[in-house]
């Protein structure tokens, strides 16, 4: 059986790849610090599996990582670990060069010393495979798109600090030979995701009757990507990607914010209507932009298509039905999550 090391398993594309991977018949370690991004729930389903070992800890912790790599002996590790909020990184970006820099960079290390002490296929099949965003490479025009060697421009404190670590994946390779493999995304959706993010955040709003908050003129423009295809796709790099390269992971569905916020109003308008019968476009309320908002982004995944044969399998509208579906399905997980310190409010505005 195999058995791969999975940091940040309990969060949203971290927990949605564990799933996936366990019902495959893959046996995961899975460690996660459990932040707030962190819920359990996500994995009740595997409550008791024995295929599903998890481990409370933070990536940064050396020891507790080696101590891991001693007993499982995985034959890869893949690293969703990080903080991952642009609003979050403008008001305490300390913390995110702690886990995404420093976390990262302890990972790196514990493995490479594993990866050292093994031998024959057993170091020549051995993969890090590390999970990144497109945000690393800045803002785009009107037109073009981010390839994996466009130069890195971050301009918040998050994309700063998963820059930072992916420049130390790529001097492990090239200093000490780690077989790794970066990916950078485009914007994920999907069941199980933490909802300051805009889709659930969004969802859960509408629901509710409330403002929903649409920064500056809403033209910012993102490429949308179902998490079930990111996870495919992460599946496909870790088993045939080349040691040391980038792949580029889009959706090939570029919308503006406020498209994305009006697609998701219509859907729940069509499932929860409001009994005073206006629609939930009303509800849409322009606020003051985040600081340092990139206008656009657009991923390139050509690469991914040449290389490997993925293309992306769910488009964005019916994504966008089965997630809006999903979030209404699920009012339990929203209101567990909803317990913690995070209550939907406006984040990242700055000093």
């Amino acid at each position: 059986m195999r058995t791969w090391l999975v940091t940040g398993g309990a969060g949203f594309i971290g927990g949605n790849f564990v799933l996936a991977a366990v019902a495959e018949g893959i046996r995961i370690v899975n460690l996660d610090k459990l932040t707030y991004a962190g819920n359990l729930d996500t994995l009740a389903s595997l409550s008791g599996h024995s295929d599903h070992v998890f481990v409370q800890g933070d990536i940064g912790d050396r020891a507790l990582v080696q101590r891991l790599l001693r007993e499982h002996r995985p034959e890869a590790i893949l690293n969703f670990a990080a903080e991952s909020h642009v609003d979050r990184s403008i008001d305490g970006p300390a913390a995110f060069v702690q886990t995404n820099v420093v976390g990262t960079l302890a990972l790196l290390e514990a493995a490479r010393d594993y990866w050292r002490e093994l031998e024959g296929a057993a170091r020549e099949g051995f993969r890090f495979l590390h999970v990144s965003t497109d945000e690393v490479y800045g803002s785009l025009g009107e037109q073009g798109a981010f390839v994996e060697t466009t130069a890195y421009a971050p301009n918040s404190p998050y994309s700063a600090s998963k820059a930072a670590s992916d420049h130390l994946v790529r001097a492990f390779h090239h200093t000490y030979g780690l077989p790794t493999l970066t990916t950078n995304c485009s914007n994920n959706y999907g069941p199980f995701q933490f909802p300051e993010k805009l889709v659930p955040l969004i969802v859960q709003k509408a629901v509710a009757g409330e403002a929903l908050p649409v920064y500056g003129d809403g033209a910012h423009v993102r490429d949308w990507l179902h998490v079930g295809d990111h996870v495919s796709a992460l599946r496909r790099v870790l088993d045939a990607g080349r040691p040391g390269e980038t792949y580029n992971i889009g959706g090939n569905a570029e919308r503006r914010n406020l498209d994305v916020v009006k697609t998701i109003c219509a859907l729940v308008d069509t499932r929860r209507p409001r009994e005073d019968g206006l629609l939930r476009e009303s509800q849409i309320s322009f606020v003051r932009d985040r600081p340092g908002h990139d206008r656009r982004y657009a991923i390139d995944a050509g690469k991914l298509q040449r290389e490997l044969g993925w293309v992306p399998s769910v488009s964005f509208e019916r994504g966008m039905v089965d997630t809006v579906d999903w979030y209404l399905s699920h009012p339990e997980w929203v209101r567990r999550v909803l317990d913690g310190s995070y209550r939907m409010e406006r984040l990242g505005e700055g000093a």
